[in-house]
């Protein structure tokens, strides 16, 4: 037991050293959007969201690198990913204005173009069992760099569109802004950053060595929910200061970062990773399900009202609920 409360303070102190890095990583990104006279929509779907998402993107790398635990980090994108579009559009609005509205640009640009690049992970991940397979129970396939490329070429394609909505609304740099300063701010933020990731990981292994379950479900709960907090602190900010579309532009546009880029990066790093199938489907049918959800939301009415605030809340309450239960044996969705 006293393992366990160590893992989990563990946890908590990792958040917390995520939680500074964010804020300096934060104030950074925004005297960068404004120094570079970046559109509003671009700095929260690129920048924001890119520099928000390096914990994602490092849980990826230290858990396949360090630890030998590529499921764990997609397990912690997945998840991320679900604590994104349900807790924290959740949370900006409970912190900024009762009712958050959305735009068109949003949901029929940036939902889409997310719910494209669930869909594109899930092929890239189906390729490998088909043109890939590995001996072993539950479809066990190796992910190569050749099907890597896949979905980092539509986020290419991502950033590209996000160019030409730049040239097409201009703004004028703020030569006052000190840009030197603010970047060493921002590599500062991410190294510390880094660290925070570090410690959730061995957290989540930690956990998982200690109730026996695969540490994948961990990196669903623990890494993903400490690893989102950059995000979170970003978007509740936006939201605050009258910024929705920021806030929630930083939402869809690091959860297509995670997905298109994290995933990926940590293959090509490593040449080439195993996976069960098993274990990747039922993660990626319950993101389906929570970007169902958010989109259609988001649609209604255009805005996201209070009671559907606590809608999305209690979804993701469902969510962690069903890791519980999966922990602990009652349920087997996720075969071990």
């Amino acid at each position: 037991m006293l393992g366990v409360l160590t893992l989990l303070a563990l946890a908590v102190v990792a958040t917390v050293v995520v939680w500074q890095g964010s804020i300096w990583l934060e104030s950074a990104t925004d005297q960068l959007a404004v120094g570079y006279g970046i559109p509003p929509v671009v700095q929260g779907a690129v920048i924001a969201a890119a520099g928000s998402s390096t914990p994602e993107l490092m849980s990826v790398i230290l858990a396949t690198l360090v630890h030998g635990e590529f499921e764990l980090g997609v397990g912690a994108i997945v998840g991320s990913a679900v604590f994104n579009l349900l807790v924290i559009p959740g949370l900006a609005a409970l912190a900024g204005p009762k009712e958050m509205a959305t735009t068109r640009d949003l949901v029929y640009k940036e939902s889409l173009f997310y719910m494209l690049a669930v869909a594109v992970l899930l092929l890239t991940f189906s390729l490998a069992v088909i043109y890939s397979p590995l001996e072993g129970t539950g479809l066990q396939a190796e992910v190569t760099r050749g099907l890597a490329l896949f979905p980092l070429s539509l986020y290419a394609l991502y950033v590209f569109t996000q160019y030409l909505d730049a040239t097409e609304d201009e703004l004028r740099p703020d030569a006052n802004i000190d840009r030197a300063r603010a970047w060493r701010w921002f590599g500062l933020g991410l190294v510390v950053i880094i660290v925070g990731v570090e410690g959730l990981v061995r957290a989540a292994i930690g956990l998982g060595n200690a109730f026996g379950t695969p540490a994948f479900r961990w990196g669903m709960t623990v890494v993903a929910a400490g690893s989102s907090v950059p995000d979170a602190f970003v978007s509740i900010v936006a939201a605050r200061s009258g910024r929705a579309s920021v806030s929630l532009a930083n939402v869809l546009g690091s959860n297509i970062f995670d997905l298109l880029v994290a995933v990926p990066v940590g293959v090509l790093i490593a040449g080439a990773l195993a996976i069960t199938f098993a274990h990747i489907v039922p993660m990626m049918a319950f993101l389906v399900l929570a970007t169902v959800v958010f989109f259609a939301i988001s649609r209604t009415g255009m805005l996201l009202s209070e009671r559907e605030v606590w809608l999305l809340l209690g979804f993701y309450g469902l969510f962690v609920s069903w890791l519980v239960l999966e922990s602990v044996g009652l349920v087997n969705v996720v075969p071990t």
